[in-house]
């Protein structure tokens, strides 16, 4: 995303923390990527191998028939434990965690954790 004039000031320092770790976090095929992302109504994850750009695959907290509404922390930990069973069936043990620039803290932290729970390592 490019920052602009009109770009919020805690916007654009997200989006330059972000590109800031997405230097020192790549995904492979045997360690794919976690991106994770906390929007305006919804939170959205996905897996993807950055080597061969390519999103393997992803959920979100505002499909129309996802069972997980909202963007709280009890949606975040159903949508880790979501992820988790999604890996776990497509055979990815580990990932890199791409927290997408916001701080570890509350909806980052929860979904974070359960994703570890669900047998997923970091």
């Amino acid at each position: 995303m490019k920052i602009t004039k009109r770009t919020a000031a805690p916007t654009a320092k997200r989006i330059l923390r972000h590109e800031r770790g997405r230097k020192k976090v790549t995904g492979t095929q045997e360690r794919p990527r976690l991106a994770f992302y906390r929007g305006a109504n919804s939170l959205y994850a996905q897996v993807i191998d950055d080597e061969a750009q390519k999103s393997l695959f992803g959920m979100a907290t505002n499909t129309k028939n996802a069972e997980i509404k909202g963007k709280n922390k009890e949606s975040a930990v159903k949508l880790g434990k979501a992820i988790a069973e999604k890996c776990k069936a497509s055979k990815v043990e580990t990932v890199v965690f791409d927290r997408g620039g916001f701080q570890f803290h509350g909806v980052v932290k929860a979904f974070a954790d359960a994703v570890r729970e669900g047998g997923v390592k970091f």
